[in-house]
């Protein structure tokens, strides 16, 4: 897994700044739309679910949650978004994969293949990195005296794939259909969890020191800042010190 749950914290941390927080709604709510696009009720959308826990998580009023589901679902007028991912590499040969969500393709085509050709990157032809990720569900457990067997026996029980110890805490994956399922768990559980997302993972990992782990890290700052940006996906593994000082800076 590498780096990834580590850049996930650091996203984390820069969201909760205030000047970034326009941008952190835009981008949710044009999750909440495209998700609503296949039912507006939660119970029967575990995507729309998703996304709606996620606004909240982020303080987002719930007329603006409400006003996005209704343009998704087609009770209010709404861009019409289409969703797409892009590919490319990264310095030293690392793999990226792009989730876009836009209203004018060739812009954002154009946009992407400019701020990775000026940051130590390149585009991708389709197909060419995506192979090597796989749509999981991630999770990371921490707080306080957590017990690892009795955490385990919980995850493995409603359906995880696996867990390990980090940094961070205990990194849980699943399948996605099991994701939903082992997150009602850790709740009912009372085990915090600072992550809990659908995610894009790579079993082979490229690691990175000192120049490329720091050109690295800005072009994903870049590119997730971009606001058709969804989310970035990399196989980068980036040692926690490097991790820790580009969250400090933030």
């Amino acid at each position: 897994m590498g780096g990834h749950s580590h850049w996930s914290t650091i996203k984390r941390h820069k969201a909760g700044v205030d000047a970034k927080r326009g941008k952190v709604f835009t981008k949710l709510i044009r999750d909440l739309t495209i998700a609503s696009r296949n039912g507006g009720d939660p119970d029967a959308n575990p995507t729309l679910r998703t996304c709606i826990a996620k606004a909240k998580e982020s303080n987002m009023p719930a007329d603006t949650i409400k006003r996005a589901i209704q343009r998704g679902t087609g009770e209010l007028p709404g861009v019409n978004y289409e969703e797409f991912t892009l590919e490319g590499y990264g310095p030293g040969g690392t793999a990226i994969l792009i989730e876009v969500m836009t209203d004018n393709r060739n812009r954002t085509v154009s946009e992407i293949r400019s701020m990775l050709g000026k940051n130590h990157g390149t585009m991708a032809e389709a197909g060419a990195v995506a192979w090597q990720f796989h749509q999981k569900g991630l999770l990371v457990a921490d707080g306080p005296a957590l017990d690892e067997d009795q955490l385990l026996n919980i995850v493995l029980d409603a359906g995880a794939e696996d867990m390990k110890q980090t940094g961070a805490g205990f990194e849980i994956t699943t399948e996605i259909t099991a994701f939903e399922a082992v997150k009602a768990a850790l709740h009912e559980a009372d085990v915090h969890t600072s992550l809990a997302e659908l995610t894009y993972l790579s079993q082979n990992q490229i690691r990175l020191e000192e120049k490329p782990a720091e050109q690295m890290l800005k072009l994903m700052e870049i590119l997730d800042d971009h606001d058709d940006v969804q989310k970035v996906h990399a196989n980068f593994d980036i040692p926690d010190a490097v991790m820790e000082k580009v969250a400090a800076s933030g």
